[in-house]
């Protein structure tokens, strides 16, 4: 497996994932259920995030984002690997931990959904949804959880009297504001955002990222926030992973990542940021589908679209590309990294508008 020198800082990290993995099984059909292949969602993620920061992890649909997340919070079981979560001056590996074990942990690890409206149980009002995790950690009750639930949504921009409301009386936004609440009350180290402002209006997304920015300068939060929007993710994040077909192919700082990505997927989603140019007309960044992460692609998964590819070189059966560093901080997994780096992007990648 690929072990890469991450992050060398004087700071200890508050997250350290090495190896991660999360496979699928598939099973026949029939009587006799036999495994016949797996989905590798996850295929072997290391990186490291610093108390206080925040890492964006980027990549199409299906690139494995938030499965790794929900592997780091062991809301699904890895396949193998190592999380090591540190708290009051011990290093833990939440991988090795009981659930009994983990549970005391879930304090300090919150997660905000995507979906705002599928992520609140419409049969509580706001206040129980707030305050559930104080109670299930029996942290408060009576008036000092209602004290601290108000307090919880006017720190996200709500009012005390949202508390006896349901969710189904609130828009979007403002119910993303609930679940970011629900997440913040426990005065979490960790927050993961599983493209927690996807599903809103663009207005509204401005909102909810700025409040997150305000919240995470207010609280020293560290946060990993997933997102398939480098656009937002370069408003937001301090670093980036960028995720294929189930691994890391490019890591580092996120103005490093967007003045000079290395690999040819980073430039791919670059060149599908919509442009303000209105002469500028965007084709697909690159041709093809996603790589299937039940039938990976030999060597590089990206070679089948990849502009750059190199027969002999990018599909070798068992030699796909580790991440290696290439900047002082700033890691791609690319055999031809060195050697694109300054070519201009592929003619395919962007065309000029005719003029009327």
């Amino acid at each position: 497996m690929n072990t890469p020198e991450l992050e060398k800082n004087e700071t200890t990290p508050l997250l350290s994932v090495r190896n991660l993995c999360k496979f699928f099984p598939i099973h026949s059909q029939g009587l006799i259920r036999r495994k016949i292949g797996e989905v590798r969602a996850v295929n072997d993620v290391s990186f490291d995030v610093q108390p206080g920061e925040t890492l964006g992890i980027v990549g199409e649909s299906g690139s494995g984002k938030t499965t790794a997340a929900r592997a780091i919070l062991r809301a699904v079981t890895p396949t193998s690997g190592d999380v090591f979560f540190h708290h009051q001056g011990q290093e833990l590996n939440l991988t090795e931990l009981s659930a009994k074990a983990l549970k005391p942990l879930r304090q300090n690890m919150q997660m905000i959904f995507q979906d705002p409206f599928s992520s609140l149980n419409p049969r509580m009002t706001v206040g129980d949804i707030v305050g559930e995790p104080l109670v299930i950690h029996q942290l408060a009750s009576g008036s000092g959880l209602r004290d601290r639930v108000v307090e919880a949504l006017v720190r996200v921009g709500l009012k005390p009297e949202h508390r006896t409301r349901y969710p189904h009386a609130f828009s979007g936004g403002q119910r993303q504001r609930i679940g970011i609440a629900r997440a913040l009350i426990m005065n979490p180290s960790l927050i993961v955002a599983d493209e927690a402002v996807s599903a809103l209006d663009v207005s509204v997304q401005a909102q909810v990222i700025n409040l997150l920015e305000d919240l995470q300068e207010e609280l020293n939060l560290t946060c990993l926030f997933i997102a398939h929007d480098l656009s937002v993710v370069k408003h937001i994040c301090d670093r980036a992973a960028v995720m294929y077909c189930g691994r890391v192919v490019e890591l580092g700082d996120i103005d490093n990542i967007y003045s000079k990505p290395y690999h040819p997927y980073t430039r791919a989603l670059l060149a599908a940021v919509p442009s303000p140019d209105p002469d500028i007309r965007l084709k697909p960044a690159v041709a093809g589908e996603t790589a299937d992460p039940a039938n990976p692609p030999a060597g590089c998964s990206f070679h089948p679209r990849c502009p750059f590819a190199k027969k002999g070189l990018c599909d070798v059966p068992g030699k796909p590309p580790l991440l290696r560093q290439l900047e002082p901080d700033q890691w791609a997994a690319c055999f031809r990294a060195e050697e694109i780096v300054d070519v201009e992007s592929p003619p395919e990648m962007h065309e000029t508008a005719e003029p009327a």
